[in-house]
């Protein structure tokens, strides 16, 4: 299942069904419409999600609408929140507009990490992966960032924002599906 994660700040807001959508700068997000999706916040997995579209323009083109479905009262408010985000946002900048729907909503919220990875912890994937893998130099370079700084956020910032954390996710995934064909890791109970 593909996952959409969130700031702790905006938990609240997606319950109650004020945040509706999220604003992506830089790539396009891997999910489209009809996609069912864990929507993480704060380190927990607050439910379950339908895509219902994923649109793109630039920042310059998102709307009042656009802000309103992210949960913000005003485009420049919006785009305020992103710039807290995102270090290079400018009128040019790609945004990628994602419309969500929560289908369901766990009654207790569950640590993401539980569903990371089926159930390992990226530091164990990381370990393993710089003892036991022949990675590719540019995996090998993030994951041991991803180590020093010992936190996926911090290990971001250093590649120049938030939004790399998939370089590091993406890594650690390839990193763990080797790691499981060499049967050396597997799905925790």
């Amino acid at each position: 299942m593909k996952h959409l994660e969130f700031d702790g700040k905006y938990a609240e807001a997606i319950l109650k069904g004020k945040k509706r959508a999220t604003v992506r700068l830089g790539r396009r997000p891997g999910l489209k419409e009809g996609d069912l999706v864990l929507v993480h916040s704060g380190g927990y997995v607050l439910g379950k999600a339908v895509i219902e579209r994923v649109e793109s323009k630039t920042v310059g083109e998102l709307t009042n609408e656009d802000a309103l479905l992210d949960g913000f009262s005003s485009r420049e408010e919006l785009i305020n929140a992103l710039r807290e985000h995102y270090r290079w946002v400018n009128e040019n900048s790609k945004a990628h507009v994602v419309v969500f729907k929560l289908v369901e909503k766990f009654n207790t919220p569950v640590m993401s990490s539980d569903y990371a990875y089926e159930g390992n912890l990226p530091v164990e994937i990381a370990e393993k992966a710089l003892k036991y893998l022949d990675l590719p130099e540019e995996d090998r370079k993030l994951i041991e960032l991803f180590l020093k700084t010992g936190s996926l956020r911090k290990a971001a910032y250093r590649l120049g924002g938030l939004n790399k954390r998939y370089l590091i996710r993406d890594t650690l995934r390839r990193a763990y599906e080797q790691l499981k064909e060499k049967g050396l890791m597997g799905p925790k109970a």
